[in-house]
């Protein structure tokens, strides 16, 4: 069983209390787990403003999850998804090699910063 990279983000509904927010997150994050996945990294982006209404809401809690896993649990984590009603949208994407080596350098802090020449 070879393990493929995978990111995937989902956005819970705002009208959630903390303690649900963070129910649904360990409740994915346990999934992954369960499955054998390794979890490379997470990230909370919290409440961000959507870019545009979905199901009249204006504003959604973000979470990305960064994990390696066998590609047959990405159908049964995107159908946890669809039988949440916290989750309001999701998306997960495989990374290739060159994804993963930046978003190593991004979690370094080494995007976005100008590297600077040392003159000899």
């Amino acid at each position: 069983m070879e393990l493929k990279n995978y990111e995937t983000v989902f956005i819970l509904t705002p009208v959630l209390s903390e303690q649900q927010t963070k129910d649904a997150v360990e409740k994915f994050k346990k999934l992954l787990t369960d499955n054998s996945a390794q979890l490379v990294h997470e990230d909370a982006w919290g409440l961000r403003k959507l870019a545009y209404p979905i199901q009249n809401k204006h504003t959604g809690y973000y979470q990305i999850f960064e994990f390696a896993a066998d590609p047959q649990l990405i159908a049964k984590l995107e159908l946890e998804y669809k039988r949440d009603e916290r989750v309001i949208r999701f998306l997960t994407i495989a990374l290739d090699k060159h994804a993963v080596a930046y978003n190593e350098k991004k979690r370094k802090g080494l995007v976005g910063k100008k590297v600077e020449k040392t003159e000899e």
